[in-house]
């Protein structure tokens, strides 16, 4: 254990929470769900990830994290016509469908030949709203946005792991010292709240086969790849078990 572990732990924690809790809150947005029902979200997608990485690495003894799928939020946020009752279902439908992937080997098999052009065409589709979005914000604040993006690049021509940190620091201390926070800030503890699932045909193929092929083909795959790539021998499909399990 050096610093250097601790050091690349806590950027990788802070890129991966900060860049795509956006897209978390986006999502319950889109779904109609309450505030304790956002905070009891982010409170158990917290939590599940931390017991997979810890299960995982200590199981495989590999630098196996598992994240949040950020393309499977996106999806989630871009549809529309389900409320949270709907969503849970097909999560937990997505969910199995993972662990089958997991246990049997042909599912696995058949979801790596999906050509990369074709998952890349799927995530562009998914994100290029929230790519849009974000250049629209010009218009609301154009001193903070383009202050920001310019940062981004800056740093991330020095470091691109700082990039995503050094944007959210400052764009931090500037809206707490600019008074465009809407509310006074205050911490208190999440609670998780247990949302009833509701099952539907429509709920099936519009989100949850959608959310299943998103996730294997832009998440679990390519990160599969680059721990190959990397050096290290991941197997395939105790870790996409693992994480099918724990999201049902």
């Amino acid at each position: 254990m050096r610093f250097s572990s601790f050091s690349a732990a806590l950027v990788s924690s802070v890129i991966g929470f900060g860049g795509t809790l956006a897209l978390v809150l986006a999502a319950a947005n889109a779904l109609g769900a309450t505030q304790a029902q956002t905070a009891s979200w982010v409170t158990a997608i917290c939590f599940v990830i931390a017991i997979e990485t810890l299960i995982l690495c200590y199981y495989y003894k590999q630098p196996i994290v598992t994240a949040w799928s950020a393309a499977s939020l996106a999806l989630t946020a871009a549809t529309t016509g389900f409320d949270m009752n709907q969503a849970v279902g097909a999560f937990i439908i997505t969910g199995i469908m993972l662990v089958m992937t997991g246990v049997f080997k042909p599912f696995s098999k058949l979801i790596a030949q999906i050509p990369a052009g074709i998952s890349a065409g799927m995530l562009a589709g998914v994100m290029l709203p929230f790519v849009l979005s974000g250049a629209r914000a010009v218009n609301l604040d154009p001193a903070l946005v383009l202050t920001l993006t310019a940062l981004f690049f800056i740093v991330r021509v020095w470091s691109p792991p700082f990039a995503i940190i050094s944007v959210l620091s400052v764009g931090f201390a500037w809206a707490f010292l600019t008074g465009k926070t809407s509310e006074p800030f205050a911490l208190a503890f999440s609670s998780v709240e247990f949302i009833a699932p509701k099952f539907s045909i429509f709920a099936f193929l519009s989100l949850a086969v959608p959310l299943y092929l998103v996730t294997m083909a832009s998440q679990n795959l390519p990160g599969l790849a680059v721990l190959r790539a990397s050096g290290y021998t991941p197997p395939v499909g105790g870790p996409i078990a693992l994480t099918g399990f724990f999201r049902f």
